[in-house]
């Protein structure tokens, strides 16, 4: 059987794969600049290799969703390093002193939810990454600067009505539910054959036209049989009822979006391609509202204040002088002096 789970081995591969597929802000240029101050492509290299490695470690049993987190990081790292650049300048206006102690906290809390307390872990990841402790705390502190400041401009709210509870808990009631069974097929494709010529882009692209040959009405179990390379291969792809939390995070997220009968999009795992079918699902109980009623009150809480801060953050940015840079491209040349 090809593993499912992703190793720690396997994991490393994966950052420096990253790490190099992160090569766009490699280049020496200017990102953007805030009020004359500009924000480096290597600050948004730096930045990014800082918070890859805390998302490695906390999702490193769901390669796809390192890949999607990983990706929206890089996605927002510019706008995320102008708008802390705003939020800084807004700290000195109004004379701000941070204490240590809170950047302390900061990191002490990563360490225990990402790396269970184990602070060499924790060392370890940095130096893998290439990014030293100081310049870890450095980017920390301004991460915090930046939370003071987001939570000054929170507002105050009303509780959250009794309506808003429901349909907040109607919307979100499958992060709750527990026990879940799910029965899947799947179908596996390795990236690495062996063979000459083979490529994980080809590999790739075979799983996307077996996909497509089973949403225009080829049947699942066959080719299931004839071109899978899993254990479950030779039952047509079948496994046994098993619970949600048995299954590989992301093969079981994306089991559980589907309706009974419906065909995963590829997913994109450790060594392979696979194709999943929700052949049928069993949903556990979800908690009694009344259990969850705080919690959810804090939630709609936490999105009203998102809301005011995002509204603050405009009106901030217009305040201040922006430009931003291509990836690549550097500002164009101050006119040459004239003077030899």
């Amino acid at each position: 059987m090809i593993p499912l789970r992703i190793s720690l081995l396997t994991f490393l591969a994966i950052a420096a794969c990253l790490s190099v597929s992160a090569q766009p802000y490699s280049k020496i240029g200017i990102a953007a600049v805030v009020d004359g101050v500009p924000i480096t492509t290597s600050e948004v290299e730096e930045t990014i290799k800082a918070q890859e490695q805390v998302i490695f470690f906390q999702y490193r049993n769901d390669p796809t969703r390192i890949n999607k987190e990983i990706g929206l990081l890089r996605q927002s790292a510019i706008e995320t390093l102008i708008d802390r650049e705003l939020l800084l300048a807004e700290f000195k206006k109004i004379g701000g002193v941070l204490k240590a102690q809170y950047v302390d906290e900061d990191i002490n809390q990563i360490i225990r939810e990402s790396f269970k307390g184990d602070r060499d872990a924790f060392i370890d990841e940095l130096n893998r990454g290439g990014v030293s402790l100081k310049k870890f705390r450095e980017l920390r502190e301004k991460m915090v600067i930046m939370n003071v400041m987001r939570a000054r401009n929170a507002g105050e709210h009303p509780p959250a009505t009794p309506r808003e509870v429901q349909e907040f808990y109607d919307k979100n009631v499958d992060k709750w539910r527990e026990g879940d069974m799910i029965k899947i097929s799947t179908i596996t494709i390795p990236k690495f054959t062996g063979e000459a010529g083979s490529t994980p882009e080809k590999q790739r692209k075979l799983t996307e036209e077996l996909r497509t040959k089973i949403l225009q009405g080829a049947d699942f179990s066959a080719i299931a049989k004839s071109k899978s390379q899993d254990s479950h291969a030779e039952n047509g792809g079948s496994w046994d009822w098993m619970s949600k939390t048995d299954l590989m995070p992301a093969i079981a997220n994306a089991a559980m979006e589907l309706k009974t009968g419906g065909i995963s999009p590829v997913l994109d795992l450790e060594s392979n391609f696979i194709i999943v079918s929700c052949d049928a699902k069993k949903l556990g109980a979800a908690p009694d509202i009344e259990k969850l009623r705080p919690e959810i009150e804090k939630m709609i809480n936490q999105e009203k204040s998102k809301g005011n801060i995002d509204k603050w953050m405009e009106t901030v940015r217009k305040k201040h002088n922006i430009k931003r840079y291509q990836p690549f491209t550097s500002p164009p040349e101050p006119p040459a002096s004239s003077t030899p």
